[in-house]
Parts: C-alpha cells; sequence; structure tokens
C-alpha cells in the first residue's frame, strides 16, 4: 500500500484525573517536518514525541497540536513567601516614617503583593503523563496513518491510469515511427523522378539519404525506456511502501525521454501524442508529490 502525504487524526485520552488531546494534520513535504505545539510543562516529552512519530511517518510537514488538563484537587499548592512580606512591611514602615504617615497597611492588603504568596505545582509524575500523552499520540498517529492510505489508494488508481493513458501514446508513436520512414523513402522516391524525369534513379544513394533519416527520427531506445519506466512505476505502485522520492527521480526520467521524442518528432501526429504524452507525465510528477 502507499500513503498520501496529506491526513488527520485525533485522539482524546482521559487518564484518571488528567485528559490529553492530540490532533495531526499534513502537506506535502521533501523530508519530515513535525512541528509540536503543546503546554510548556510537557515540553521536556518534545523528544520521546518525536521518537514516537517517526513508527508512523517518513515525509511531510505534520503539525501537532497537544491538549493536557488536570482536574486533581492536589496538583498544585499555595507557598507563603514570609522574607518577602517581611521586607514589603520594612520599606512600607519605612516610608510611613518619612512622610509622617501612619502604616495604615493590613494582612489583607500585604497578602495582595506580588510573591507574597504563589502557586506551586505538586511534584509529577513524568512516567504516568507520558503513559497518557504516549496513548494519545499513538491514538491520533493511528487514525492520521489510516486517512492518508485511504488517500493513497486514490492516488494510485489515479496514477495507474495516467500511466495507462501514457502508454496509449508510447505505444501510438511506436507504431506511427516505421510509416514515417516508409513515407519519406516514397515522397523523396517521387521528387527525385520528377527532378530526373527520365534519367533513372540511383537506388543506393535514395537509400542512403533514407537511412540518414532514419536515424534523425528513430526513437526506438527512448520507446523502450519510456515503456520500462511506466512498467517500472505501475509495479512500485503496487509494491507500495515509502515510495515518493523513487517515483518522481523515475517521472524525471520519463520527462527526460519525452523530451527528447519531441525534438526529434518530424510528423505533426507524433509531435501531437508526444505533448500529450509530456502532459501526463507532468500530472504524474504532481501527484507523485502527494505520496509519502
Amino acid at each position: 500500500m502507499i500513503k498520501s502525504m496529506t491526513g488527520f487524526g485525533r485522539c482524546e485520552v482521559a487518564d484518571g484525573d488528567r485528559k490529553f488531546t492530540v490532533e495531526m494534520k499534513s502537506v506535502n513535504h521533501r523530508y519530515l517536518d513535525a512541528n509540536i505545539k503543546m503546554p510548556k510543562k510537557l515540553n521536556f516529552f518534545e523528544s520521546s514525541i518525536r521518537n514516537l512519530l517517526k513508527k508512523y511517518i517518513q515525509r511531510g510537514k505534520v503539525d501537532i497540536f497537544v491538549t493536557y488538563e488536570d482536574f486533581s484537587e492536589n496538583n498544585v499548592c499555595i507557598k507563603y513567601n514570609a522574607d518577602v512580606a517581611r521586607e514589603y512591611m520594612t520599606y512600607l514602615q519605612k516610608m510611613a516614617e518619612d512622610f509622617g504617615m501612619d502604616n495604615d497597611v493590613r494582612i489583607s492588603s500585604l497578602s495582595r503583593y506580588p510573591e507574597v504568596f504563589t502557586m506551586e505545582e505538586q511534584n509529577i509524575d513524568e512516567e504516568e503523563i507520558w503513559k497518557g500523552l504516549a496513548k494519545a499520540i499513538e491514538g491520533a498517529a493511528e487514525g492520521f496513518v489510516q486517512t492518508r492510505i485511504i488517500e493513497g489508494e486514490h492516488l494510485k488508481e489515479d496514477l495507474i491510469e495516467k500511466l495507462d493513458g501514457m502508454l496509449r501514446n508510447v505505444d501510438f508513436i511506436s507504431s506511427r515511427s516505421p510509416q514515417i520512414i516508409a513515407e519519406y523513402k516514397e515522397k523523396l522516391e517521387e521528387k527525385v523522378k520528377d527532378l530526373l524525369e527520365d534519367t533513372k534513379v540511383d537506388e543506393n544513394r535514395l537509400l542512403m539519404e533514407v537511412t540518414i533519416f532514419a536515424d534523425k527520427v528513430c526513437v526506438d531506445e527512448e520507446i523502450v525506456r519510456l515503456k520500462s519506466h511506466i512498467e517500472t512505476t505501475k509495479n512500485t505502485l503496487v509494491e507500495g511502501g515509502s515510495i515518493g522520492r523513487k517515483l518522481d527521480f523515475i517521472a524525471q526520467e520519463m520527462n527526460r525521454e519525452a523530451n527528447t521524442i519531441l525534438s526529434k518528432a518530424n510528423d505533426l501526429e507524433i509531435s501531437n501524442h508526444a505533448i500529450e504524452l509530456k502532459t501526463e507525465i507532468e500530472k504524474v510528477r504532481e501527484q507523485i508529490q502527494n505520496i509519502e
């Protein structure tokens, strides 16, 4: 099976008092480019997340969104910073003395001063958090891969159809090429006879001219290579796997052969089919960019 590089996956995991939600989406890219957005408290899991993703994804620009909720009642504690409060009071008392005013600060007011009370998270169990987070990532990745496989099958069907169309153009060019040489020989004989009138035509000279022309317009080698490339592409699609780079290289080679055929074309029908062939190859190359 083959995979598209566009996909989407989502998974939500509730693990005790914790809930993890992971969403993944991707577009085409030459390599694996994972962009992870998650709460700061989970940043130390980034390396583990990237290693886990490599099991599911080889290529593509992937955006991963992680949300984390902790509903436990004891996950934070209040810390009273006595030294900070004492320093505030020292300066407030000094201000009162400097300006000859009463120090009317109450405890309720002092408690609202910055850093007097702070909220601190209790030590978290990294192993437990990773267990729930990994489960959510794997669930999202599995759904993500499944959408890629479904899209990949559609791509394969479309590509095989286009390859069959290319093969029909190649077959036409292959069958038409010998006719061009025969037609050229016939036209050349008629032209020579008209010019020489009753003089006998030099068959050896005529054959030499036809041979030179045949060498210029011969595309047998290009036809053989094109057919081989088309067959290889179809077989590779059937085999599946991470084949995007390989197919892109083959498509470049097919385009090179089609360009040569078009440059050698000395016939309108062959030219038209060579142009159609190049058009189909370009469509194939565009589709291949979507394959992992």
